[in-house]
């Protein structure tokens, strides 16, 4: 089970296209999948011979992910992937013309090799002052918010996609960015169950294949973040909602994970919290350090067969979707 441990791994590159070191660490670690970013999406044809030459190192079929929310969180620039930010569609209630442009985006994306959408944001913009999601979420009304999510998963499937609702338990009611510091968010269970939870139960039930959740920290539900917190991982997520689907982390190398630990302490306290799927940002040679110490991890016992072989079952049970090689 060791050999395909790499499989909970999705990492990205820090080059335009992925140099050799970086498609040797794909293909000799059995990795799971690749992130890219506005600099690897650009031009459009580099990126379709970038996913190739992944797809090509691989054994199994590789996730190839991409933020591509809308507006300013659209790592493909320019038509037809590129399309408005939620906030606007929200603020003009308008769900036709999301799902023409969001529509128009998938599908061409699909064609470029892309097979996961990290989004929609099931976030609710509830604190003004959130300057992280600024523009991110179709709005602060549950209500208003779910037939958009609910649309953004049914596009997504029918082109082929793999959904990833984020970032949970939500972290709309924060003020901090996980990206420079941990975020802290003041609600308890009941208030998440009456609020923070709505739309992201109704994007499980709409189909929705993954959830990541966000270096959050809500202490009226837990006093760890989320990140590495069972009770909101396991109780909430798995048990309350009834996901059972994967769930991925935020990007591990993100300031607000920094309090954890090292990388490879983050990597493993994630995993061992109840996350399928450990994300990682452009340093794939950190990602490679954080897979190093999970393996020592499993060889020492502290990480369960049955806990391993749940999560990897997860990982090829969503990827027997992929019927074909995505190019």
């Amino acid at each position: 089970m060791i050999e395909r441990i790499g499989q909970i791994i999705i990492c990205g590159y820090d080059t335009p296209e992925p140099s050799d070191e970086f498609l040797e660490f794909i293909g000799a670690q059995n990795i799971g999948g690749v992130i890219l970013f506005e600099e690897n999406a650009n031009p459009h044809i580099m990126a379709e011979s970038s996913v190739k030459s992944i797809v090509a190192v691989g054994s199994v079929i590789p996730f190839i992910a991409v933020d591509q929310e809308g507006g300013r969180v659209c790592r493909f620039r320019g038509a037809p992937a590129e399309f408005e930010s939620p906030a606007k569609y929200g603020r003009l209630a308008n769900l036709e013309l999301f799902a023409e442009q969001f529509g128009r985006a998938a599908y061409y994306l699909h064609s470029l090799g892309i097979n996961l959408f990290f989004g929609p944001v099931a976030d609710l913009r509830i604190n003004p002052e959130n300057r992280c999601l600024e523009g991110r979420t179709f709005g602060s009304n549950p209500a208003r918010v779910i037939p958009f999510i609910e649309k953004a998963i049914k596009i997504a499937s029918r082109a082929g996609i793999l959904s990833c609702l984020k970032h949970f338990p939500g972290f709309g009611a924060a003020v901090n960015d996980p990206h420079q510091e941990i975020a802290v968010a003041d609600y308890d269970e009941q208030t998440f169950l009456n609020r923070e939870s709505l739309t992201f139960k109704a994007g499980i039930g709409a189909g929705a294949d993954m959830v990541m959740t966000t270096h959050l920290l809500t202490p009226g539900i837990d006093e760890r973040p989320a990140t590495v917190s069972q009770r909101i991982v396991q109780n909430l997520l798995r048990e309350r909602l009834g996901f059972d689907g994967i769930v991925i982390t935020d990007d591990l190398l993100m300031l607000g994970a920094g309090e954890i630990g090292d990388v490879g302490q983050r990597a493993l306290e994630a995993f061992l919290a109840g996350h399928d799927i450990l994300l990682f940002g452009r340093d794939f040679r950190a990602a490679r350090t954080a897979l190093n110490y999970i393996k020592a991890a499993y060889k020492k016992g502290l990480i369960d067969d049955n806990r391993l072989e749940s999560s990897l079952d997860r990982i090829s049970g969503i990827k027997s979707k992929l019927a074909a090689p995505v190019i």
